[in-house]
């Protein structure tokens, strides 16, 4: 879960004046993408040249970014509610040229009226198009507060970037229901790319225990399942990707990399303890809980007209 307000920092910490930690610098996507799979998946979205990108969850945006410059003639909008993502977006996109083209807000994603788009990315955070019980945000187009931002956060001791199976009790999966709230928000004839965790095989009991808080097995669904939920919710799936061990490795170790550095060079100060014990923390249920068994797909949606 992402923190809402105050200032952000790795070992969750707010307003101290002391030294602390850069945030994410190490990632250039927040998530397991490599520049390879990424340039193929912009190309894709790309080549019906799209006019309006809208991402869910967009952290810093920078996928949105890669699309827009691939589409020269594309407006974008990217929803998140971290203030300090959306910030380092603002800034990437006036560095590249692009700050008249795109919009960064800070606001829910549940019943976003900011559609419907050409393209539509949602990388990890289905959830935040959900309502708090994990059910849709009704009449999508209106604006409804509520929904959740995603941050696999060291912070927050929270769970993987992906979306996840269960909701609350009659509720549909999140998964299920994120991918109706999608097939709301895209065109005719556009494209969704939808990022979503699926586990390699069912963890054991053991491996739950090592993740985040409360873990369950239905957390997650396996990938033929994700597959089918995109296709009962009205689209057919142009492709599928998965990311790989070598993509997962660096993505946990540039989540990382800042605040282990700050830690190797300020052991003695005030937060060190705690920061420390939040790091080994999170790796641990990395190593021992969801590596090699929580994946991340990316499926590229084609509405059923």
């Amino acid at each position: 879960m992402r923190p809402r307000a105050g200032r952000r920092t790795v070992h969750g910490m707010a307003g101290t004046d002391l030294p602390l930690p850069p945030r994410l610098t190490r990632l250039t996507f927040h998530g397991p993408l490599s520049e390879e799979r990424a340039g193929r998946l912009v190309a894709r979205l790309a080549r019906r040249e799209p006019a309006t990108v809208l991402d869910i969850g967009c952290g810093w945006g920078e996928l949105m970014l890669r699309t827009l410059e691939a589409a020269p003639g594309a407006q974008g909008v990217g929803i998140d509610l971290n203030g300090d993502d959306l910030a380092r977006g603002r800034r990437n996109a006036a560095g590249r040229g692009l700050a008249e083209r795109v919009r960064f807000l800070e606001e829910s994603a549940a019943g976003t009226p900011h559609g419907p788009a050409d393209v539509v990315l949602c990388l990890g955070s289905g959830q935040a198009l959900l309502d708090p019980d994990g059910s849709v945000a009704q009449d999508a187009g209106v604006s409804k507060e509520g929904g959740v931002a995603r941050d696999r956060g060291v912070a927050q001791d929270a769970g993987p970037a992906a979306g996840g199976a269960a909701g609350a009790p009659g509720t549909l999966p999140a998964t299920t229901a994120a991918l109706s709230a999608l097939r709301s928000l895209v065109s005719p004839g556009g494209r969704v790319l939808f990022g979503e965790g699926f586990w390699e095989r069912t963890p054991v009991p053991g491996e739950l225990a090592e993740m985040w808080p409360g873990a369950r097995a239905d957390d997650h669904l396996p990938l033929a399942d994700v597959a089918d939920a995109a296709t009962a919710a009205g689209f057919r799936v142009e492709a599928i990707e998965t990311a790989s061990t070598s993509e997962w490795e660096d993505f946990e170790s540039g989540y990382l990399a800042d605040v282990e550095e700050w830690l190797a060079t300020h052991p003695g100060h005030r937060l060190a303890g705690s920061t420390r014990e939040r790091v080994d923390r999170h790796r641990a249920s990395w190593l021992r809980g969801y590596r090699g068994v929580l994946g991340l797909a990316y499926l590229t949606l084609i509405p059923v007209a």
